[in-house]
């Protein structure tokens, strides 16, 4: 026959104290970075902007189009069209809702670079084959480079917007004329080009092929938060500051 085990007062305070320490080593603090709005829009963005890249090829190279019909490209056209319409709408609704998100992404594309941004970037490419042995300078919200390649992603897709506009009005409602169709045209193409130039750097890294970027795609194809040993090691002068001010800090399951 069993009896139930007696535990002391002070005994019974320690197993309390172990449990809350074992519940605590489970969790660990996290820096929200990007807000839903912020994920859904660039979710929807670069989802419209890949599939404009592909569907443009066969809509503006005449080999491709040719490869596989003319009924084929018409309905690839239509989707082009529908596609260049949400790229350009889904950002300027997003910022019509949130001015001030739009301001502090330009703020942070247009920070002056402090003698850790230039140093940044010059260990860059030595970084990303020999991270382990190479400590990198802390960095603000956007690092140096990041505000560069990003820089030139608004510049590109703005371009690539605006002549899109054109051309879509020019086939439609409008006729500015051949002169005016063509310098569109070769604006559009080049704004595509920029994009896939700095559109691939942009996937290359945030979606962590290399090391130092594992698990990065997190921070806009999940829920938005960062660790703070990440939020630390790459965004250091943010992150303290983050840290120090508590309001963007939370505490999860690891």
């Amino acid at each position: 026959m069993s009896s139930a085990v007696k535990v002391s007062a002070a005994d019974e305070a320690l197993d309390r104290e172990f449990l809350e320490e074992r519940k605590a080593s489970e969790t660990g603090r996290y820096i929200k970075r990007h807000s839903k709005q912020a994920r859904w829009t660039h979710g929807i963005t670069i989802v419209c902007c890949i599939l404009l890249c592909f569907s443009g090829l066969f809509v503006f190279v005449p080999a491709l189009g040719q490869a596989i019909g003319a009924d084929t490209v018409f309905v690839i056209r239509m989707a082009h069209r529908v596609l260049g319409v949400l790229f350009v709408a889904v950002p300027l609704i997003s910022a019509i809702m949130a001015p001030k998100g739009v301001v502090h992404i330009f703020k942070n594309l247009f920070a002056k670079w402090d003698s850790d941004d230039k140093k940044w970037m010059i260990l860059f490419f030595p970084y990303l084959f020999m991270a382990r042995f190479i400590h990198m300078p802390d960095q603000s919200e956007v690092k140096s480079g990041q505000r560069f390649a990003d820089g030139m992603l608004w510049l590109f897709g703005g371009l690539m917007g605006i002549t899109g506009i054109a051309l879509l009005l020019d086939t439609t409602v409008l006729d500015f004329g051949a002169t005016v169709y063509g310098v569109m045209l070769f604006l559009h193409d080049l704004g595509f080009l920029g994009i896939a130039v700095f559109g691939l750097a942009h996937i290359f890294l945030g979606g962590g092929i290399f090391q130092p970027y594992r698990g990065m795609h997190r921070a806009m194809f999940g829920d938005g938060l960062v660790s703070e040993s990440d939020a630390l090691y790459h965004w250091g002068h943010w992150a303290r500051a983050e840290l120090e001010d508590g309001k963007n800090v939370v505490e999860k399951r690891k």
